[in-house]
């Protein structure tokens, strides 16, 4: 079935669990995450980001594809537009069937980023849509131990956005980085716990990968509702690929590649991901729908 974020991560907010939100960049990719939801009967937000769109897919083949596999699934689906731009993309993710979507105006000023925000809430509410926003800054990992780019959320602006906007997810920075880290994320939990006490809706943790399982199981535990993995599907897919290219290197280089080789090299690059969603529900400690 396919649901808007609002009531799942407010049930994650006060139960103490995290969902996780799963970048798809193509079908096969959206297809695994579904599969390990289902078969695990756990809720899942799948997101599509702006950056991704006609790389692959475009946001209206994104949305066709989810509305196709969400129809007759038993457990609550959520079609998030990730790190939306501007009003005309959340808008146009609304009217092809999104239903949730991000404005990400964290690099503007205070008072932009209310207005901005504003106006997609307006509008997408208007269609049942939960939309998400960012206040601070998550930085890139390759920047890390450089010159972090990472500016950490204000809990004071933290409230008074909610407040100024009535959004209904907040995605927060509190130490985490998008992509893979140089260095090692040192996460202000002490932070987590001053905004999730002062912040009425759930919380949102962008820059999931690579920031460490027990880190992401004490964010899940103690005041994120939502956590973005991206990264780490393409990684565990891409070594498990390169694992099946080690155990048959003889019979590739002596030209033996047949037909079948293609399916078994999108198999391996699936089960990657598959793994990888596995592990996180667990580290998450999400609750099946069942459950909730």
């Amino acid at each position: 079935m396919l649901v808007n974020a609002k009531d799942l991560l407010m049930r994650a907010k006060e139960q103490h669990y995290a969902i996780p939100s799963a970048n798809f960049v193509d079908e096969d990719s959206l297809r695994c995450h579904l599969r390990v939801a289902e078969k695990l009967g756990m809720p899942i937000i799948m997101a599509h980001a702006e950056a991704h769109q006609n790389r692959y897919l475009s946001i209206e083949e994104a949305a066709e594809l989810v509305r196709f596999y969400a129809k007759n699934a038993e457990i609550p689906v959520v079609l998030h537009l990730d790190h939306g731009q501007s009003l005309e993309m959340a808008e146009r993710a609304v009217r092809c069937g999104f239903t949730s979507v991000m404005l990400d105006a964290s690099m503007e000023t205070f008072d932009e980023n209310v207005r901005r925000t504003k106006e997609v809430v307006k509008f997408a509410h208007g269609f049942d849509v939960s939309v998400e926003a960012e206040i601070g800054h998550v930085g890139t990992g390759e920047k890390y131990t450089e010159d972090s780019d990472t500016i950490y959320t204000s809990v004071q602006e933290a409230a008074d956005f909610v407040k100024f906007t009535d959004v209904d997810s907040l995605a927060v920075s509190i130490g985490t980085a998008h992509g893979l880290y140089k260095g090692t994320p040192k996460i202000s939990f002490e932070r987590l716990h001053e905004i999730a006490e002062a912040v009425s809706v759930p919380l949102v943790l962008h820059g999931g990968s690579s920031s460490g399982d027990e880190n992401l199981h004490r964010c899940a535990t103690e005041g994120i509702a939502k956590i973005n993995i991206y990264s780490d599907f393409m990684v565990w897919a891409a070594k498990r690929a390169a694992a099946f290219s080690s155990e048959n290197a003889d019979l590739f280089a002596n030209d033996g590649i047949g037909v079948e080789d293609y399916y078994r090299f999108k198999d391996a690059l699936k089960a990657g991901m598959e793994e990888c969603l596995t592990h996180y529900y667990e580290v998450f400690a999400t609750k099946t729908f069942a459950d909730v």
